[in-house]
């Protein structure tokens, strides 16, 4: 059975692309610590089947999905269409 873990923050690169801009998602552990990862990590993670990562929106808990644009793969949740919005609008990892 797959972790699950909570994405609540993200690093922009300064790329223009959607598809490229986001560099690093992370959350906080149980314990209160944080941690983060690289998008091609956490490609790895979801393609393995290790881990599930989800965001959550007013309530709402949306999953995230491997998707490819042009060659490129990228993270967004189920319930973006072709930009991973959900993810960009998310605060930024410190």
């Amino acid at each position: 059975m797959a972790k699950l873990a909570r994405i609540r923050c993200i690093n922009k690169t300064d790329k223009m692309d959607p598809h490229e801009r986001i560099e690093n998602v992370g959350g906080v552990y149980s314990s209160g610590s944080r941690w983060k990862q690289s998008v091609s990590q956490t490609i790895k993670d979801i393609e393995s089947g290790e881990w599930e990562f989800y965001v959550e929106e007013d309530g709402i808990t949306v999953g995230l999905i491997v998707a490819k644009h042009n060659g490129h793969k990228y993270i967004k949740t189920t319930a973006d269409g072709i930009q991973p919005n959900d993810l960009l609008s998310l605060a930024e990892c410190p």
